[in-house]
């Protein structure tokens, strides 16, 4: 039949993309006003809401719940977060070392509360498996086990070829690394049922409704404005569509394929018995998740970036980004070349300036955010939205300090983005540095990274 190119994301085929529920029906009070209906919005109403029952807080999503990145990601729940050697370098190691501690225990928490709450997403703790092809990626990956090790993963384990074929048959890889903080989800499963949550707790969600201006104690939207001491935005890659964030956080591109359904005997020729979620050591690097389905879902850098900071409407990728997600599918897994590629989408993740993700709370004007997550956002969320309700707590004299108020990433500020046509050209030119980067070292014998890549990572900051 062909393949499903958009249609937000293969992630709603099976139930379709949901009816909107109804828009803000005009001038509204609150407590708290979080704008964003994803994974931090719906994360931190349900910490907030639990945690302070009487608090009237209402979500105020442009689309539907699930419409941006947590609608459309990998369904990583890892235990990756964004700027952690910087917060090293800027607060120490120990301050480094907590949060990802933190982060290892929210991998846990996204499964005990979906458990808890009956929210059913295909969730599988199988772990995060990742590989290296090249000796310089091999390099690369040893030093990535070590430092991982040194932030406290004692019970991560680096692997040769043989022991990591034993896990995934992936075609050409000389090693991995595997830690037991991660699981499978099915993304647009645990967002819409963490939605069905807050609502049921007494969150307010108004859907359909596009926030168009955010000020200390309101928000602007066409149907009305929400008033409220504490107005918090969570909205991830779409910040840089409102007013005044054009250049805040870049609104980087990620694409995905999802095939068919894989014949028994193809998946017994590339193993995957534990569900790991897999990925590489390449620059340009790849995702990916074998569905509860029995479907290989992967993903990669298609465009990196639109110019203006545009976003798509409904995740249309290019046929060269299918095609070229599609050779790396069958070059990791050449048993699947026969297989039919059943969907197609893309969709945005925030990058911060520094790479760093961040929360933060003003308490003079109440006005706070959390995001930046720079594509490991499904885990990440959940830790961000548990400090933004400590932070909230902390200031309406309900709760005091805490260890995550404590953390690095509290309070961080970053410079913006350059202007256009800086943003573009430049983002364009790294992405593409990094392809040649992993082509050259696909073919060469040398362990060290490639010196463009060194270069396009000093640029980028990342």
């Amino acid at each position: 039949m062909g393949t499903v190119n958009g249609g937000i994301s293969f992630w709603y085929a099976d139930t379709g993309v949901p009816v909107p529920r109804e828009p803000l029906p005009g001038d509204a009070d609150a407590d708290v006003v979080i704008v964003g209906g994803g994974y931090t919005g719906l994360w931190t109403a349900y910490y907030l809401k639990q945690a302070a029952p009487s608090l009237r807080i209402t979500v105020l999503e442009a689309r539907f719940c699930g419409y941006g990145a947590s609608g459309r990601n990998g369904g990583w729940l890892y235990n990756g977060v964004a700027g952690r050697d910087r917060y090293a370098a800027l607060h120490g190691h120990q301050a480094a070392l907590s949060l990802q501690q933190a982060m290892n225990d929210t991998v846990g928490e996204v499964v005990r509360v979906a458990g808890r709450e009956g929210i059913e997403a295909d969730i599988h703790h199988g772990g995060v498996l990742e590989v290296a092809y090249s000796p310089a990626q091999s390099a690369r990956l040893k030093a990535y086990h070590e430092a991982e090790v040194s932030f406290g993963e004692k019970d991560r384990l680096l692997l040769g070829a043989a022991g990591t074929a034993e896990r995934v048959r992936v075609a050409g890889a000389v090693g991995g690394t595997w830690t037991p903080y991660g699981a499978r989800v099915h993304p647009a499963k645990l967002v819409r049922g963490l939605a069905a949550v807050v609502e049921r707790l007494g969150v307010t969600v108004h859907e359909g409704t596009a926030v168009t201006a955010i000020h200390p104690g309101r928000v602007a939207t066409p149907y009305g404005t929400v008033r409220a001491r504490y107005v918090l935005r969570c909205t991830e890659g779409f910040t840089a569509g409102l007013r005044g964030q054009r250049r805040t956080w870049l609104p980087m591109n990620s694409s995905m394929i999802a095939t068919e359904p894989l014949p028994e005997p193809v998946w017994a020729t590339i193993g995957w018995e534990g569900r790991e979620v897999l990925g590489d050591m390449a620059h340009a690097y790849v995702y990916a998740q074998r569905t509860a389905d029995g479907r290989i879902a992967l993903g990669g850098r298609g465009v990196p970036y639109r110019f203006g900071s545009r976003t798509d409407t409904d995740g249309s990728t290019s046929a060269a980004t299918v095609a070229a997600l599609r050779e790396i599918l069958v070059r990791m897994f050449p048993a699947a070349a026969g297989v039919a590629v059943d969907h197609a989408w893309s969709g945005v993740l925030g990058v911060p300036r520094d790479w760093c993700a961040s929360v933060h709370l003003d308490r003079t004007t109440g006005t706070g955010w959390a995001g930046g997550y720079v594509g490991s956002g499904v885990a990440t969320s959940n830790l961000a939205a548990r400090t933004l309700r400590d932070l909230v707590l902390l200031d309406c004299g309900q709760g005091g300090p805490t260890g995550l108020t404590a953390l690095p990433w509290v309070g961080h500020r970053v410079r913006r983005w350059e202007p256009e046509p800086l943003r573009w050209a430049a983002v364009r030119g790294i992405y593409a540095a990094y392809r040649g980067a992993d082509r050259r070292e696909a073919r060469g014998r040398s362990t060290a990274t490639d010196p463009v890549a060194r270069w396009a990572d000093r640029l980028s900051g990342h």
